[in-house]
């Protein structure tokens, strides 16, 4: 079509062929083709596209107006220069940058060159988030005062370049920045005040592998991030090893556990209330808040559906380039995710809490 954008691609790794599938038949969007440092990574491109020789042949191509940087994470900042120099519309994968030196560059080089520049967190539109983010925008568990986000893995490797540092690896740039953009973009107008962070390298030895963050919101609201790629346990429950989900409210809770998420809302039919000098045993002893709940006490309802998916990035993305719309991902964002990484970094490193805004 003729106003579609036409897009070209950096980069033929793991996120690369995503990109690929996604947007070989993408209604407003005309895929070209393909750059890689590496010739052998231009081998599968799908018939019909272009393989580029290299970055500076893509850019000087008049026929691409739209960039996606899909190189590794210490690539970003140079390639986001180059495309905006070229007069070429840039999405850049995510982290955007090593640093928040960096990223205003970035977002310099851009507003000077005329051309638009956004970040690809497209899990703003996983189905467990956006369920979790329901549950909360929704009232029905009452005031929410605690959440939980929980990702596991079995083995504690991480592939090619992840595992060291100098390309920007490690779990906190790999998955912290879609767990922290999601619990930012949870509460949009709470300011998060303070941070507490545990970030390890268990088995990996340059990057990190495990995190566990505490965020405390000025809406009452405490968010635990926690990543392990070595957390081990039998369970027969093949969800353990994926996303886990688990909202708090003064009205019941919510589990939502999964990326194809299952779960429920929870609730009680009564309150316990304290009885002074009368003791109530159960099962578990003379307990009343942790021995088995007395049958018909717990009930439940079903989580809200959800309609998403990454294509909905895409297309929020057509739109605003037809100024429909403003960019779904906006540069204060993703410099407020940068500037808590670096807060979550110096808690790590210091073993304290640091007030954040």
């Amino acid at each position: 079509m003729a106003d579609d954008i036409r897009m070209a691609i950096i980069g033929h790794g793991f996120m690369g062929h995503e990109h690929e599938k996604m947007l070989s038949d993408f209604p407003g969007i005309t895929l070209t083709g393909f750059a890689d440092k590496d010739p052998e990574q231009l081998v599968d491109v799908r018939d019909g596209l272009k393989r580029y020789g290299s970055n500076e042949e893509l850019l000087a191509d008049p026929s691409v107006d739209t960039v996606i940087i899909a190189a590794n994470n210490n690539q970003h900042h140079d390639l986001v220069i180059q495309a905006a120099r070229a007069g070429k519309h840039v999405i850049c994968e995510k982290p955007a940058a090593m640093s928040l030196r960096e990223l205003d560059e970035m977002e310099a080089v851009c507003k000077g060159c005329g051309v638009t520049f956004t970040v690809h967190q497209q899990r703003r539109f996983d189905p467990d988030f956006r369920i979790a983010k329901a549950v909360c925008d929704s009232g029905t568990l009452g005031n929410v005062y605690a959440i939980k986000n929980q990702l596991y893995g079995f083995n504690g490797t991480m592939h090619d370049w992840h595992v060291f540092a100098s390309e920007g690896g490690g779990m906190l740039y790999d998955w912290g920045v879609h767990l922290l953009d999601q619990v930012c973009w949870m509460f949009p107008g709470a300011k998060l005040r303070s941070v507490f962070a545990d970030i390890r390298s268990v088995i990996n030895k340059e990057v990190d592998d495990y995190f566990q963050i505490m965020l405390r919101f000025d809406n009452g609201v405490t968010t635990t991030v926690e990543l392990g790629t070595y957390y081990l346990a039998d369970k027969a429950d093949e969800k353990w090893f994926e996303r886990h989900w688990f909202v708090a409210g003064d009205r019941g809770s919510a589990y939502v556990d999964g990326f194809e998420p299952t779960g429920k809302i929870v609730r009680t039919t009564h309150l316990l209330t304290n009885v002074p000098g009368h003791r109530t045993m159960t099962a578990a002893g003379p307990t009343r808040s942790f021995g088995p709940a007395p049958e018909g006490t717990l009930v439940t309802e079903p989580l809200p559906t959800v309609n998403t998916c990454h294509r909905n990035y895409f297309e929020h993305y057509v739109r605003a380039r037809h100024g429909k719309e403003k960019l779904f991902v906006k540069i204060p964002e993703v410099r407020r995710v940068l500037r808590l990484m670096d807060a979550i970094r110096e808690s790590g490193r210091t073993g304290k809490s640091i007030d954040f805004e």
